[in-house]
């Protein structure tokens, strides 16, 4: 099994029957689905669980990227709900995620403790698969996606949203758009040598952008409009076997 989705529950719109498989790693117990799609063995692991019950700074991303390698996969498309910091993404919007900033600030972040295997860096030249984000380019206006553009991400700790003034400080900074859950993910699929995509979905103007408190319904509303087509759209490039040839994210690991 080489390939995996990472995010909300649209894959099982798709009709596809699916096993729920529980893999053991060291750094916990992870629920897996796996399903037949178009001639391909689909995982896909709902990150906030299936319930959405865990908080972004509780998810074990440790665990869900081992799980998903112990299976065999080695391509990830992921998507991630976030907010605005750029005029040019209104809600609605859909983006690439290209690079990203980190916020973050009590999440385990590496595998890569030293001990025996010494010390390790990883590479993060080009952290989102520049592969597997030119074939989603490719494949968007087939299913009718309009990408608005390349991402900055800016990654917080959460639960709570963003203050006017990180949002400033943020826009500064260069971020295009804020969310609370691909980093670490993105680094520890890179340090695992998998590819890895994201899509950010635009669900509300950064706190500031626009007057009023964010609302939780427009927020749940944009995802439910967009999840299923963007999933039916990963898994037909996954039909169409994509390899790492095209990418370096197998060799990013730099020993000292």
């Amino acid at each position: 099994m080489q390939y995996a989705i990472i995010g909300g529950t649209g894959v099982y719109d798709s009709g596809a029957a699916s096993d729920n498989v529980f893999v053991q790693t060291e750094f916990g117990e992870v629920e897996v689905d796996i399903a037949e799609v178009q001639g391909n063995s689909i995982a896909f692991l709902a990150r906030h669980g299936k319930q959405h019950g865990i908080p972004p700074h509780r998810i074990n991303y440790r665990a869900n990227l081992k799980a998903l390698q112990k299976i065999g996969v080695n391509q990830i498309f992921a998507t991630a709900a976030v907010g605005s910091l750029n005029r040019d993404f209104p809600t609605g919007s859909l983006v690439l995620l290209a690079d990203f900033l980190d916020m973050t600030k009590q999440r385990p972040l590496t595998f890569f403790e030293g001990d025996a295997d010494g010390a390790k860096h990883v590479n993060m030249e080009d952290p989102y698969c520049v592969n597997l984000r030119q074939k989603l380019g490719e494949i968007a206006f087939q299913h009718k996606v309009h990408f608005k553009g390349d991402a900055v991400y800016i990654c917080t700790e959460g639960p709570r949203f963003e203050t006017e003034a990180e949002i400033k400080m943020m826009r500064q900074w260069g971020a295009d758009v804020v969310g609370m859950t691909s980093v670490p993910e993105v680094v520890l699929a890179k340090e695992l040598g998998m590819c890895y995509a994201s899509v950010g979905l635009v669900v509300n103007m950064a706190t500031g952008m626009e007057s009023g408190p964010i609302q939780l319904a427009e927020i749940e509303e944009m995802l439910s409009r967009n999840k299923e087509k963007i999933n039916r759209m990963f898994l037909d490039i996954f039909s169409k076997k994509p390899d790492q040839q095209n990418c370096a994210c197998a060799d990013s690991i730099v020993c000292l």
